[in-house]
């Protein structure tokens, strides 16, 4: 494939790829048999949606795309077990992961339960002191005074600690990848159980309680009851399936949209709060979702209060959500300045060890839990290698890693600890968390570049670029950039589109903060673009452009719509460079 405007080492190092003559073609088709623009048929092209396809596509109906729920195993056992609860007005605990994908499952069922009338008991683990997913202490607790026990986002491996539950029904709610057993319980819910065929793998947790509660409004209708409603609740199912970094094709892009909608109105009181304190003053998107309420509401779960942000989420106080979401904006902060210095040591070390091999690594004395997930993702991001980030409290190491498109790394993880090399391991494909002692981490980290290695993962350069197609700055209006965004959301499986303004004329640049730039540029004639490149001085490219001396620059980024007192233009979040 050849480079895309010649572009084979840009600003920031990276190859042009833009689409193949194929590509090219049927979005030509698409342009000739919708009245759709030129740009929205790149990106459906890459999409694979055909022309019969687009007005749907671009329009996706939850009715259209919610799968049965009863096609998953156990879903109607599940539902019934929590009905018979509610009816018999038993008391019931969720046990829930402690990140935004658990908090937004635990926050769905805590809500749907006090619509019924019925309290119930959410349970969220210490990060530090128990570790991810049900421990038996814990189970044997709840069990006592509980007689229904769900677990959400975990507890598909979980069979000793279920076990411990004696007294208590045990439901299981998940998307974790399944091992070849499952816990002797009453239901095990997951689209990623080794039995189930994997066509809705692709769902988080969230998703998976969502349809839980859809079968058990449908029981209900069955027997002449009304259940409360569903749609005000996607607002949860659309925050867990953005911040779980789940894929957004086929039903999880309605989910989302939808849950956008019903964000957009306001009525939940947490994430109004929290919205607030992030200084949210547009309509939300999966930006918002992603980058600035995920990384709050996990906060708490990484180096806080466990249970914070679930709390958040189905408190109906606006005064308590006020009081949570400013905890919460604090422990960010915190979190942030904790994960400064571990991503420092953890690429020094991972240089050293070097970032060619199949697996990059590092690990550290003291090195907080609550961040390493997030410094193994920073390091994926700048290798564009599967990365694990240990952190040691004396003997025994807890980590997380993140994985690259195409590398399996929860199945990876699964065998080391199926093999004895780790204490315990499990996730999907792109990420995973694991236990492992002092004594076997450099074996353990061997075999996994070993398992990575026959993936692919040692074979893979720098990140390209893909790009969609060129555009001038005359085409790019504000029309256009909403009839694309009918083609999002956009995020992880669906990466936002990116287009090129070929031989652009820089005709103002400057320096913002620290690392930022601003940038007018124009086509030489009457049409100027404003852009934004955030962090442009920590790569080659904002020098380049500050002191561009005249010289023409192909530039690369996103569309996007900056609101600004009121007022909309066009801007594009410029991401890289090449001179002309």
């Amino acid at each position: 494939m050849a480079d895309f405007l010649n572009v084979s080492s840009s600003l920031t190092g990276r190859r042009w790829v833009g689409p193949s003559i194929e590509m090219d073609r049927a979005a030509e088709a698409l342009s000739q048999d919708t009245t759709l623009p030129r740009p929205v048929c790149q990106v459906l092209a890459r999409r694979g949606v055909s022309a019969a396809e687009a007005e749907s596509f671009l329009a996706p109906s939850l009715r259209d795309l919610l799968p049965d729920p009863r096609s998953m195993k156990d879903m109607e056992r599940a539902a019934e077990r929590f009905l018979q609860a509610v009816k018999q007005r038993q008391k019931i605990a969720i046990f829930a992961d402690y990140d935004v994908d658990g908090g937004s499952s635990g926050a769905l069922l805590v809500v749907w339960l006090r619509a019924m009338g019925i309290p119930s008991t959410l349970y969220v683990p210490d990060r530090i002191d128990e570790g991810y997913g049900p421990n038996e202490a814990a189970m044997a607790e709840l069990a006592t005074n509980h007689d229904l026990i769900i677990c959400v986002d975990c507890g598909t491996l979980s069979h000793e600690p279920i076990a411990a539950a004696k007294a208590a029904d045990v439901i299981v709610l998940d998307h974790h990848l399944g091992g070849e057993t499952l816990p002797d319980c009453h239901a095990v819910v997951n689209p990623n159980r080794q039995d189930e065929d994997g066509a809705l793998g692709h769902l988080c947790a969230a998703a998976v309680v969502f349809l839980m509660l859809v079968e058990a409004n449908r029981q209900m209708r069955v027997d002449g009851a009304t259940g409360p409603d569903l749609m005000a609740m996607l607002d949860l199912v659309a925050l867990a399936t953005v911040a779980d970094v789940a894929p957004l094709i086929g039903v999880n892009r309605a989910l989302v949209r939808q849950g956008l909608k019903v964000m957009g109105r306001r009525e939940r009181v947490g994430l109004v709060a929290l919205a607030d304190i992030s200084r949210m003053d547009t309509a939300p998107s999966t930006y918002h979702l992603g980058f600035l309420l995920g990384p709050r509401i996990n906060a708490g779960g990484r180096i806080g209060q466990a249970d914070l942000g679930a709390r958040l989420l189905s408190t109906d106080n606006a005064q308590e959500a006020s009081a949570m979401a400013e905890r919460l904006d604090m422990l960010n902060t915190e979190r942030r300045d904790i994960e400064a210095g571990v991503r420092a040591a953890a690429l020094d070390q991972a240089e050293e060890r070097g970032v060619e091999k199949a697996l990059v690594w590092a690990s550290g004395e003291g090195w907080h839990p609550g961040v390493v997930g997030i410094v193994a993702s920073r390091l994926k991001e700048a290798t564009n290698r599967p990365s694990i980030v240990i952190g040691f409290d004396g003997d025994v190491g807890k980590g997380s890693g993140r994985s690259v498109s195409g590398v399996d790394l929860g199945a990876s993880i699964q065998k080391l600890a199926a093999e004895g090399l780790l204490v315990k391991g499990g996730g999907h494909k792109m990420a995973a968390g694991l236990t492992v002692m002092r004594d076997k981490l450099e074996p353990a980290m061997e075999r996994l570049s070993e398992l990575m290695a026959k993936q692919g993962a040692d074979q893979m350069g720098p990140a390209d670029l893909k790009l969609d197609g060129m555009l001038m700055p005359g085409a790019a209006s504000i029309d256009l950039i909403n009839q694309i965004e009918a083609a999002g959301p956009f995020g992880a499986g669906a990466p936002a589109p990116r287009f090129v303004f070929p031989d652009a004329e820089i005709r103002f640049a400057k320096r913002i903060g620290e690392s930022h730039l601003k940038v007018t540029f124009g086509d030489g004639m009457s049409a100027r673009l404003e852009a934004i490149c955030f962090g442009a001085f920590d790569t080659a490219l904002g020098p380049a452009l500050e002191k561009h001396g005249g010289q023409r620059f192909h530039l690369a980024g996103r569309l996007e719509i900056n609101t600004w007192g009121g007022r909309q233009s066009v801007q594009l979040r410029l991401e890289d460079a090449s001179p002309a």
